[in-house]
Parts: structure tokens; C-alpha cells; sequence
């Protein structure tokens, strides 16, 4: 299955796009956005509203081949503005078509036919306290997607089976709040977590009774996103707050930080790394500035960027496809845009 998969992916989408960027507009602020993986849905996003109300908004664009824009598929209505969106990480169409999100509880979403989508279920690990603690984030198991871990407020991840609807485990992972969590995409039972107290810490489902910290900023920073290198699991990235710099990490050396991207002239909000290369990562930031960097010289200092796009505004956030790998989408303001890199 999943090599037929990868056979139709490698040819897949026939009439390849012609315009170097696209652009659509939402009525509101988009803040949370993620990439579809389904082979049947090219070219398709899901974005959030940042609207500092209860009534926000999670739209689904996606780019018609014929009329060579995007067009909106369809829109629900989300409590809260969503802190993250994320598509079921299969490109298989055997699964159902999924959606999550994350704010006050994690809520998994069926979508049907491309037109709707349905409420499956919503998660909440706190179910004998009439508060819920928001979630700052979650990652959705690429090996076994019935599995997704969330980050809280709370000082807690919460590792949920979504099929039974049930938590597999709960744990305290940081002495203040968890701000990321991320699965690593070469082992799937391994997780880092980063948080106010500003250290990176890595788990293991199999033992879970200690974690590794493998880097802490000076002067206990926060570290507010980590993510793993897509093929290559020794490195991650991870971005403390208020700063211009996205720092990487070798898991193999921990403490001092492999390499650090400061070509931002302000403060950088998101970064992604490559879905196919090792070597690429993409980050974005308040200078209006999407870019994007080799780190090939590594163990050599990373001086400069590759490529760089500029917006039309500060971006909130980067997301490089999986299943289009020639195309990262960013927003800002109102806006999102994808690029052909």
C-alpha cells in the first residue's frame, strides 16, 4: 500500500503549476495552517483564525487546477482561535480524510468528501476539573496515526490513542509550561518537548521514567517551537522567544547547539524543515522575510541563507508540503501565500 503510495506520488500531479506564487485571502488573521498529505488532494491547506474572541474560524483552500488559483473548499467554525492545525500525516487514501486541531481541548475532525467536515472527537485530559488547560501544540504520529501527543500550559503532554479515544499516557514533562511537542519522524516512540523553563527535553514511550535534556538557552529563555529534521534523526530546530535566531541541535553532542540561523533582522515566529532533504530548512519572520537554508557546511558556521522571499507583511508561519515538496506555504496578516521553491 504504502509503496504504491510512493509510486503515484512520484508523478503525481499531472499538469504541473505554472505560476511561481499563489495567493488567497481570509476575512480574519491566519495564524495556525498545515498542509494536506492525501495524493487525491493536491495542493490543499487548512488554515486557522486568530480572532481574540470564542468564534473563530479553520477554512480549507485549496488550488484549482483549471482556474490556476485558490479557491475555498470549505469552512468550519472552531472555539478559540486553534494554536495548531495538522492533517493526518498519510498520503494514503486508505485512512479517512482527517484534520486535528488544538485550543482548549485537541478535537479530531472527519472530513467528508472534500466538503464538510464533522466533529470525530474531542479530547480533553482533564475531565474532573470543570477548567481546561489550553493546549499549546501537538504532533500526530507518522507511523502509527492513530497516535497524537499534545502539549499544555498545564506542565503536561498527553499521549492520546484517537481511535479509542483514550490516553495512552499522561506525564509532566517540563517545571513550567509546555509550549511544543514533536514526534520524531525516524522513531516514532521518541518525542521532545520545549517549554518556558527554556530546555529541550527528549522522551521515550518505551521509558518513560526520565527524559534527556539536550539543550537549555542561557539565562533560561523560553523556547517556544522544536521540530525534528524530517530524515536525518539526530537533529532538530528549536526557537527561543523574542529572538532572531533558530537554533539546531545535534542530539548526538547536546548542549551546544550545532548550528544557529541568524539571518532575521527581528523576531522569527516559525520555522520547517525540508519534508525531503536532510539539509533544508525554512524560516520566517517578523522582517517580512521567508528563508530558506542549507546546512551542508555543517560542522562549518551556517552564515547565510539560500534563498529568501519577502512578504507582504510579518509572517506568522511556515509550512513546507510533504506531498508537493516545490512548495512551502507562509502567512501573513490576512494572507496566505505558497511558494515554488
Amino acid at each position: 500500500e504504502y509503496m504504491g503510495a510512493k509510486e503515484q506520488h512520484q508523478n503525481f500531479p499531472a499538469q504541473m503549476l505554472e505560476k511561481e506564487v499563489y495567493e488567497c485571502q481570509a476575512p480574519w488573521p491566519i495564524y495556525a495552517m498545515s498542509w494536506s498529505c492525501r495524493i487525491d488532494r493536491p495542493y490543499r491547506l487548512a488554515l486557522g483564525s486568530f480572532i481574540e474572541e470564542y468564534s473563530n474560524k479553520v477554512r480549507v483552500v485549496q488550488i484549482n487546477e483549471q482556474t490556476n488559483a485558490f479557491e475555498d473548499v470549505f469552512s468550519f467554525s472552531h472555539p478559540y482561535p486553534p494554536t495548531k492545525l495538522q492533517w493526518i500525516p498519510a498520503m494514503a487514501t486508505t485512512h479517512p480524510d482527517m484534520l486535528a486541531t488544538s485550543g482548549d481541548y485537541l478535537r479530531v475532525w472527519e472530513v467528508k468528501e472534500n466538503k464538510q467536515a464533522k466533529l470525530k472527537c474531542m479530547l480533553s485530559s482533564t475531565k474532573h476539573s470543570e477548567f481546561c488547560a489550553p493546549l499549546t501544540s501537538f504532533d500526530w504520529n507518522e507511523v502509527e496515526t492513530n497516535v497524537i501527543g499534545t502539549s499544555s500550559v498545564d506542565t503536561t503532554c498527553t499521549i492520546w490513542d484517537i481511535t479509542t479515544e483514550t490516553v495512552k499516557t499522561q506525564l509532566i514533562a517540563h517545571d513550567s509550561e509546555v509550549f511544543d511537542f514533536a514526534f520524531s519522524s525516524r522513531q516514532p516512540k521518541v518525542f521532545a518537548t520545549v517549554g518556558a523553563d527554556g530546555s529541550v527535553r527528549v522522551f521515550d514511550l518505551r521509558n518513560l521514567d526520565h527524559s534527556t535534556v539536550i539543550f537549555e538557552t542561557a539565562r533560561t529563555t523560553p523556547l517556544l517551537r522544536v521540530e525534528w529534521n524530517k530524515v536525518d534523526g539526530n537533529y532538530l530546530a528549536t526557537l527561543p522567544m523574542d529572538s532572531n535566531k533558530v537554533i539546531i541541535v545535534d542530539i548526538r553532542f547536546p548542549s551546544i547547539p550545532v548550528a544557529e540561523l541568524s539571518g532575521h533582522h527581528s523576531v522569527v515566529d516559525s520555522f520547517v524543515w525540508a519534508p525531503h532533504s536532510s539539509c533544508h530548512i525554512c524560516t520566517a519572520a517578523d522582517d517580512r522575510q521567508a528563508l530558506i537554508w542549507d546546512l551542508q557546511p555543517l560542522p562549518e558556521p551556517i552564515q547565510e541563507p539560500i534563498l529568501a522571499y519577502t512578504a507582504g507583511g510579518e509572517i506568522n508561519q511556515a509550512r513546507w508540503s510533504a506531498l508537493q515538496p516545490d512548495w512551502v506555504a507562509i502567512c501573513f496578516g490576512d494572507r496566505m501565500q505558497a511558494l515554488r521553491v
